[in-house]
């Protein structure tokens, strides 16, 4: 009797998480569609590309079957593989949409880090002023990276003066320095993730566990800062990641 029970039960909760992952699976199609409706009225040349990845995929592996008489064998490939560069021009251009919108709105960059991937411990705003000019703190394999944002003439001194009171702490481990902005020596917004990521590794992830812990010591001086609004689109990350995965 007992066991019938917890067969039954057990029967339940199987079919509830199925119903779970299929309600998740159609929330996840209908944000994509949604974003593609929206990209699709701000970007006209979205239709055209994907639409031209597809034919033109689809027709080189055709034209190569013909030589091979292999056209029917070749041609579902060739759908397949249109379909997989179509799907990532509408990813591609999906994210730098938002990032198009998300220059320049405090906050951004930010935003940006704490959506990285990887191991990366990141301190938003551990310094600002009250004009929305801020200093946020990564700590990952590379050693501590401090991300400026805001106005070069304030965020250089505010920069600075974070660096020396983070390398009282830190003692010999490596300490970067960026500020986010399209001048001569600053990364653009969005090539942010990929300028941290090409920065050599110079520390371990134990390591990384015992800077971040000693950091947590200095707190915070950007009190005074109200918190950045996020950025336009910053939701789309999700859908940015499904359709990759798609």
């Amino acid at each position: 009797m007992a066991g019938g029970k917890k067969d039954a039960a057990a029967k339940e909760a199987k079919a509830a998480a199925k119903k779970e992952k299929r309600e998740q699976a159609r929330a996840r199609r209908r944000q994509i569609w949604q974003v593609f409706q929206t990209q699709r009225k701000e970007d006209k040349l979205l239709l055209p590309l994907m639409i031209g990845a597809l034919v033109g995929a689809s027709a080189l592996a055709f034209i190569i079957g013909l030589f091979f008489d292999l056209e029917w064998v070749l041609l579902p490939i060739g759908i397949a593989v249109g379909v997989l560069i179509a799907v990532s021009i509408f990813g591609r251009r999906v994210q730098a949409s938002v990032f198009a919108k998300a220059e320049g709105t405090p906050g951004a960059a930010g935003w940006v880090l704490e959506n990285m991937r990887g191991q990366w411990q990141v301190t938003p705003g551990v310094a600002g002023t009250t004009h929305l000019d801020a200093v946020h703190r990564v700590v990952g394999r590379p050693g501590i990276i401090l991300v400026a944002e805001g106005a070069p003439h304030r965020v250089k001194s505010l920069l600075a003066q974070e660096k020396k009171r983070t390398a009282r702490v830190v003692g010999t481990t490596p300490i970067y320095d960026i500020i986010v902005g399209n001048d001569e020596g600053q990364v653009p917004l969005k090539q942010l993730q990929r300028h941290l990521m090409k920065l050599p590794r110079n520390i371990s992830a134990a390591e990384m566990a015992s800077l971040d812990a000693r950091l947590a010591a200095l707190g915070s001086r950007a009190a005074a800062m109200p918190k950045g609004p996020l950025p336009q689109g910053a939701k789309l990350r999700s859908v940015q990641r499904t359709v990759r995965r798609r």
